[in-house]
């Protein structure tokens, strides 16, 4: 089945939309590309954690990563704020 002129803009916007709403984010806000670990099995590993950390921050509210990256930062409070351990 061939792709007609008004599906492959379609697609593609679709693609870069998984890349700006995911990849991106652990790209530039949990630096993932500047991540020296290559081997796979520790790839895998790390993106738990880093999945975790970003579903966690979604579900409390926050729209912005970093920002959600900042605020967790100032202490445990907030972070056992996301989990729902006050």
């Amino acid at each position: 089945m061939k792709e007609t002129a008004e599906q492959k803009p379609k697609r593609i916007r679709g693609y870069w939309g998984v890349e700006n709403k995911v990849h991106y984010v652990r790209d530039v806000t949990q630096g993932e590309d500047k991540s020296r670990i290559r081997t796979t099995p520790l790839v895998q590993i790390w993106a738990i954690p880093r999945n975790l950390a970003l579903n966690l921050y979604r579900d409390a509210g926050f729209d912005n990563m970093a920002q959600a990256q900042r605020k967790c930062q100032f202490g445990l409070k907030h972070i056992l704020a996301l989990f729902r351990m006050k």
